[in-house]
């Protein structure tokens, strides 16, 4: 190893605002049935770092058994049914967390956490923003310390057969059933 050679040893958390997610791919596509592939894209947002937790909020009762199960054996990661919206939850654990971790990625353009970027920035925690770039609040961008634009290439469609593989799983067009 060289003398210039810097290693980052960072433990992140990431906290995902499932229902913001869902509705910003669908405003980008106009379409609805595609997901998020979180088996590619964990590990680029994380790059080198380690994984504190990974916990997904979700409005609503009806959450992806497949789903809850696929970020468990992945990444240990939990589903967190929300009353209303995440906003609230989310950012109470992002506060609990703060002393927990280095860094806390939040997975959301709504500009309802730019608040909340600024409160765990002032207690010394990096904070980074994942989300489309197209639906997601400039303010929430420019408090960030980085912002990774979430694209095409990191969702596939529901009901593929092969959701890591991208050309299978953008010609595939089922619709989601309910």
């Amino acid at each position: 190893m060289s003398e210039s050679t810097v290693i980052i040893s960072q433990s992140v958390a990431v906290l995902v605002d499932g229902n913001n997610m869902e509705r910003s791919i669908e405003d980008v596509t106009k379409k609805k049935g595609y997901m998020i592939n979180y088996d590619t894209l964990i590990p680029k947002l994380l790059k080198t770092r380690g994984l504190n937790r990974l916990i997904y909020f979700r409005e609503g009762k009806q959450i992806s058994q497949k789903l809850a199960e696929r970020l468990h054996d992945q990444f240990h990661g939990s589903v967190r049914p929300c009353h209303k919206s995440a906003d609230i939850p989310l950012s109470i654990k992002a506060t609990q967390l703060s002393s927990k971790v280095d860094a806390i990625i939040i997975m959301s353009g709504d500009s309802d956490y730019v608040e909340l970027v600024r409160h765990l920035k002032s207690e010394g925690v990096r904070v980074e923003i994942a989300a489309i770039e197209q639906t997601t609040s400039r303010l929430l961008i420019d408090e960030a310390d980085h912002f990774f634009a979430i694209t095409d290439d990191d969702w596939f469609t529901l009901g593929s057969s092969a959701p890591s593989n991208k050309s299978n799983s953008k010609k595939t067009t089922k619709k989601k059933t309910t």
